[in-house]
């Protein structure tokens, strides 16, 4: 019998050969120059292009604004600080402390990686040499780290030498966020993957292109003895867009061996539903997914797997038609949740994840380039003014984790030397890169996907175009061609905008705005130096109804997804600046019941007519009568991404007048118990979800997790264990889910290592999932902490665990 090693390079080369058959047929991978990777694959004719990030300027607007906030935000942080998990693992002297937060307690060296992406982009963006020196240096650095290492590795995961010892060796333990009990390092590391290919993309840093080829050397070296079970099984846990990146670097380099590794880095347990339209989402980690998607799409491009490409398309597709919300993001509490309810949207505070929207937008790049079809890019302007604009804070700066849909909720922000959550990395990235898609072109054919204020050098055919606007304040663009040259302007003509109501005019004279079957309107001209084109685009005010059709609408005008500010709870001093927390993401004021919410009030839901601009403010609307809301004086509409420090709603209740008391009394008995038990918790984790379950530090010996019907559970063969906060010693009650189809199941529950109860699961609870409450003894808690270990019996499991929860 061959060795695992062979048998599993034989497969994993068969596999490799049929994925890239069509470019071993040519010889080799196109090499990638740093303006190819930011353009896409394409040449001058034939697939289409993204201009190089550093020929496009933005002009002023909201945009230029944010990426000013965001430029300041970026320097303000402290390199030596986020330089020190790698130089701690290389065994080189620190020059400054770590910083704290998730760069301190498990994920080590993650903001780094999207440090130095963000540099990257920004200095494309800008050419701001401060940003390029500080870029320089952290590359610099890192290479010390390399050399330290001496075996190409490049990472802050914590005592990571000996887990990854373990896995080139074969011991391997993988959870849905674990692997070797480290907080999901391939994850970790790709950021470090990424950071180093865009400062080679954008910055040409060529230290940093070899520094990516040795590291990704060591991950081939590191990986090669296991098999393609053990490979798949480590894919359980999150392991970002490790395919992605492998594949850029084997068209970057034209080595077929990246490319194997990339496609053994593919997770097939998502990719073969995909390839075969099944959506099987429903419970999964999001943002776990989507970067797996976009490996799929880059392997698929570069190697011509129709297949691979039509799974991403198709991902793309539902989960932007079932599981995306009006500003563009999806999940909640990180989750897809059924797509035929969207109950948990309203009810839970844990909204769309900014980090979901950001990849979603980098899939739609993708697919656009293949498919460069109108729909493509309006829902990137949908996510891109809805959800990356309004995700950070004007002027201070800081960006948001979660942004609840449930009315009357708020967001908080994250400060620069407290906050290192995932969201804060590709928020650096995310405010840095809004030129990026605003242009693309094919051969002759410009594309203007977006309407925002900005300068396009496009060089290769020696022109100049310049789009001024006050959009979306105002419903128009103009833009100005420099240089002589004949091509064709490709415009947008967006969804939002009527049959037949866009209007076009060249140097003031009308022409044709026919519709192609991209959703494009062509002028091909001979253009001559100073020539104007001026676009109309009338926005209306209309309803989108909740995905799932519930009663419950978001109000739109144009892109732009208008929204209230609202003051349920008048005199309360909200904090909205997060604090260094492992949940300090998690905008944990008092909920307002859902009764409370501002209601549209009308005899049928038609009644997008019902609204009013209000004179000499842009995008500002009023609705007389519409709302019926505890707060005194009338509700104003506004842009969304305007609102900021303070409740607010996004998606608003509809009732008739005749059912409006009807509504709120079942609103509020349906929350009646909900209420009342959040009311009594003092800290809560949720089994098997990652966030949750990170956030409460969980350790464990031979444990799995999985989804039963949509419901997550935990359990373990040996143990595992979670820590609770109870800073005021409060705890009385320990509230515990379990399943009755784990009936017979024997363990113990000890807290603070005292045996708290004895368990065997039964089947006599009246339904499937049931709680069952353990007594907590007073003065538990030691140093305002509870540390509750499951423990199982010999021959019996720990759980399953569906729940649980500390209550006063």
């Amino acid at each position: 019998m061959a060795s695992p090693r062979k048998s599993s390079r034989r497969r994993a080369l068969k596999l490799a050969a049929g994925a890239a058959a069509s470019v071993v047929s040519h010889g080799a991978f196109a090499t990638v120059t740093p303006a190819a990777r930011a353009e896409g694959a394409a040449g001058s004719q034939g697939q289409v292009a993204l201009f190089p990030l550093s020929d496009v300027r933005l002009g002023p607007s909201p945009f230029l604004e944010a990426q000013r906030t965001d430029l300041r935000y970026i320097l303000s942080l402290d390199a030596d600080r986020l330089l020190a998990p790698f130089l701690r693992e290389a065994g080189l002297p620190l020059k400054q402390p770590t910083y704290g937060n998730w760069e301190s307690t498990g994920l080590d060296g993650h903001m780094g990686g999207h440090y130095l992406s963000a540099l990257a982009l920004m200095y494309a963006a800008t050419g701001d040499e401060e940003v390029l020196k500080r870029l320089n240096y952290f590359v610099a650095e890192l290479k010390r780290c390399q050399q330290a290492n001496g075996d190409g590795y490049i990472g802050g995961v914590p005592g990571g030498a000996s887990a990854w010892r373990d896995i080139a060796q074969g011991k391997l333990q993988a959870d849905n966020f674990s692997v070797n009990g480290k907080w999901v390092p391939w994850y970790n590391l790709h950021k470090t993957y990424a950071g180093l290919r865009d400062a080679y993309t954008y910055a040409s840093n060529q230290d940093a292109r070899a520094m990516l080829i040795v590291l990704c050397d060591w991950t081939l070296d590191l990986t090669s003895h296991l098999s393609d079970e053990q490979m798949q099984s480590m894919l359980r846990a999150e392991h970002g867009g490790m395919n992605e990146v492998l594949a850029d670097v084997a068209q970057m380099t034209g080595q077929q061996k990246y490319m194997e590794l990339a496609i053994r880095f593919s997770h097939q347990a998502i990719l073969r539903p995909l390839e075969e339209n099944k959506d099987q989402l429903t419970g999964l980690h999001a943002n776990t997914q989507i970067p797996k998607v976009i490996g799929f799409k880059r392997i698929g491009d570069i190697t011509s797997r129709k297949d691979w490409q039509h799974a991403a398309a198709f991902f793309w597709q539902t989960v932007h038609d079932h599981r995306t919300v009006a500003i563009g993001g999806n999940s909640v509490k990180e989750h897809f949740h059924d797509d035929k309810d969207f109950g948990p949207m309203i009810e839970e505070v844990e909204g769309p994840e900014t980090c979901n929207t950001y990849n979603m937008l980098k899939l739609t790049e993708l697919l656009f380039l293949g498919d460069a079809k109108g729909s493509y890019a309006d829902y990137y302007e949908r996510a891109l003014y809805n959800h990356i604009l309004s995700s950070q804070r004007p002027d201070s700066g800081g960006f948001v984790y979660f942004t609840p849909m449930r009315p009357n909720h708020y967001r908080v922000y994250s400060q620069p030397q407290k906050a290192m959550w995932c969201c804060v990395g590709s928020g650096l990235e995310s405010h840095a890169k809004y030129g990026e898609f605003i242009y693309a072109h094919r051969g002759d054919n410009l594309y203007i996907n977006l309407f925002i204020p900005s300068t396009l050098d496009w060089r290769e055919q020696g022109v100049q175009i310049r789009q001024t606007n006050r959009f979306p304040d105002e419903d128009r663009s103009t833009i100005t061609v420099k240089g002589n040259k004949t091509f064709t302007l490709k415009l947008r003509y967006p969804e939002w905008v009527k049959q037949g109501a866009l209007r076009i005019t060249v140097n003031g004279k009308p022409v044709a705005a026919a519709i192609g079957a991209d959703r494009y309107v062509n002028v091909r001209r001979a253009w001559r130096d100073g020539d104007r084109v001026e676009i109309h685009l009338p926005m209306t005010t209309r309803l989108e109804q909740m995905p799932d059709k519930s009663a419950y609408y978001a109000v739109l005008h144009g892109p732009v997804v208008l929204a209230a500010k609202t003051n349920p709870f008048p005199g309360e001093q909200l904090n909205y600046l997060a604090d260094d927390s492992r949940m300090g993401h998690i905008a944990s004021g008092p909920v307002c019941p859902l009764e409370q919410a501002p209601v549209l009030v009308s005899d049928s839901a038609a009644f997008a007519n019902r609204f009013r601009p209000v004179p000499g403010r842009p995008l500002t609307f009023m609705a007389p009568g519409l709302v019926q809301s505890v707060d005194a004086g009338p509700t104003t509409f506004v842009p969304f991404f305007r609102v900021h420090d303070a409740r607010y709603v996004v998606y608003w209740p509809y009732s008739t007048p005749g059912d409006l008391a009807e509504r709120r009394a079942k609103a509020a008995e349906d929350e009646k118990e909900r209420l009342a038990l959040d009311a009594r918790t003092i800290d809560q984790v949720a089994p098997g979800e990652q966030q949750p379950e990170s956030d409460h530090f969980f350790k464990a010996e031979g444990a799995d997790a999985g989804i039963n019907k949509g419901k997550h559970w935990r359990h373990a063969t040996r143990w595992f264990s979670y820590e609770l906060t109870d800073k005021k010693g409060e705890a009385r009650t320990l509230r515990l889910t379990y399943s009755k189809l784990d009936a017979g199941r024997r363990f113990d529950i000890l807290v603070n290592d005292k045996l708290l109860a004895e368990v065997r699961l039964d089947a006599s609870a009246p339904q499937e999932i049931y709680t069952r409450d353990y007594p907590i003894p007073a003065g538990t808690a030691q140093a305002g902490k509870l540390i509750v270990k499951f423990v199982a019996r010999d021959g019996s499991v720990a759980g399953g665990l569906y729940g649980l929860r500390l209550l006063r």
